[in-house]
């Protein structure tokens, strides 16, 4: 995904320039050339907080079966072996 770059003076110069924006892609807002914030429209920020909260939900999505997962055993985590 595409995402566009405004510094804080730019933002503030042209809010309704930026807020389109979202609607094509990311928006970062730099604060002395570096990441600040992030500027989302409402219906992105709705799906993103809309994902999955819980262990379980997450271990059903797809995809997750390409995830490489070797956890320590329980001897491993308590310093037995």
């Amino acid at each position: 995904m595409s995402f566009t770059t405004f510094s804080r003076n730019e933002f503030n110069q042209d809010i309704s320039y930026a807020k389109r924006a979202t609607h094509e892609e990311l928006v970062f807002i730099t604060d002395h050339g570096n990441p600040a914030h992030e500027l989302l429209n409402i219906e992105e920020c709705r799906r993103l907080s809309c994902s999955p909260s819980n262990i379980i939900d997450l271990l059903g999505m797809p995809g997750v079966e390409d995830i490489a997962f070797d956890p320590p055993s329980m001897g491993e985590m308590s310093g037995r072996q």
